[in-house]
């Protein structure tokens, strides 16, 4: 990148910053309350601020990518840092006006009045909730400590990085099988650490079918020198030794304000969203991982895209009914464009 162009990124990420609200909203009601400045929720910001939509974003900055130095497989922003890349999308939707408040939203009342942290309130005609999820890591010494750097979860993310080089897969989850049997397509030497899964014929004859070894044995801690991983520690003493470890975490969703609302959830409990993002509850979206734990980056900035169409055309139809309502109640005259001369006519 030119010092031209890091400059003016610099700038424009300095202008976001001095944009940036104290939990005090101008009067009025906003058309959007966005909750969550990851790249869904400053997405759907930036798409209904060029709708010139009034918005507000309001962000507690807490990411869930944090811990990892980089993310992958954003086209054009491939390698770049996640903090790098908010920087640059909280730049943008504060160039077109968005009101940005650091907050905590406590919650949202009937009427679609955000409270925050502190006793603020900012006033909405339709919700955006972009609040993500939490990983919930097992309880296994190192894992915390290692976790976005050779610790890992997502093969498309991070597999890449760590091609070819020895990599274990932790048996804590049901879905770690599988896991395993992706990861294989990085690497060809794969240690699957059974820990607490008791593993099937089936699932052992799989895992051996793509030459994945089986370590059987509780997984005792993460073994580390300086600051890189150096392998897997079983009860019994042996240390198995990895260059990078996948997880499957518990994802937890942060949804206590859109249940808060009414919005209905799905028989595996995540609150359900229809193409554009709509729930359950009318004026209510919910965009990112808070609705999709599969949900990639770049995924995730897509849904924000999505959903502010879907809600820009939402208030178009309201604001079109309330016009025509009060048109109505005026009893104001349709306006016409004046007829055409006929071809040929003289005027005069």
């Amino acid at each position: 990148m030119s010092d031209t162009k890091n400059n003016a990124q610099h700038r424009t990420t300095n202008d976001a910053q001095h944009r940036t609200k104290s939990a005090t909203p101008d009067e009025g009601v906003y058309d959007v309350v966005v909750v969550g400045a990851g790249a869904s929720g400053l997405s759907t910001a930036l798409v209904l601020a060029r709708a010139r939509r009034r918005v507000a974003v309001v962000d507690a900055g807490e990411p869930r990518n944090a811990p990892a130095a980089h993310m992958h497989g954003f086209l054009s922003r491939d390698g770049m840092s996640a903090a790098d890349l908010l920087a640059v999308g909280r730049a943008e939707v504060a160039g077109y006006g968005v009101d940005l408040f650091e907050s905590r939203v406590d919650q949202i009342d009937p009427g679609f009045l955000v409270r925050l942290d502190g006793g603020a309130v900012l006033g909405a005609r339709r919700i955006v909730v972009a609040t993500g999820l939490r990983d919930e890591l097992p309880a296994i010494p190192g894992v915390r400590e290692r976790w976005g750097k050779d610790l890992l979860f997502c093969p498309y993310c991070h597999a890449y990085e760590v091609r070819d080089q020895p990599i274990g897969v932790l048996g804590t989850h049901p879905g770690a099988v599988r896991h395993a049997l992706l990861l294989r397509q990085w690497s060809q030497d794969v240690v699957f650490f059974s820990h607490t899964l008791d593993l099937g014929a089936e699932e052992r004859e799989q895992l051996a079918a793509r030459g994945i070894v089986v370590a059987d044995g509780t997984v005792k801690r993460l073994v580390t020198e300086g600051d890189r991983l150096r392998g897997v520690e079983l009860a019994e003493g042996h240390v198995v030794p990895r260059s990078a470890v996948f997880v499957f975490p518990r994802m937890v969703p942060h949804d206590t304000l859109l249940t808060g609302l009414g919005c209905e959830r799905d028989h595996n409990g995540w609150v359900t969203t229809d193409n554009a993002g709509r729930t359950s509850v009318h004026g209510v979206w919910a965009v990112g991982n808070v609705s999709d734990a599969k949900a990639l980056v770049i995924t995730a900035a897509g849904q924000g895209a999505a959903a502010a169409f879907a809600l820009n055309h939402d208030l178009v139809a309201e604001d079109v009914e309330r016009a025509v309502k009060d048109a109505g109640s005026s009893s104001r005259e349709p306006q016409y464009l004046p007829r055409p001369a006929p071809r040929g006519a003289v005027s005069g």
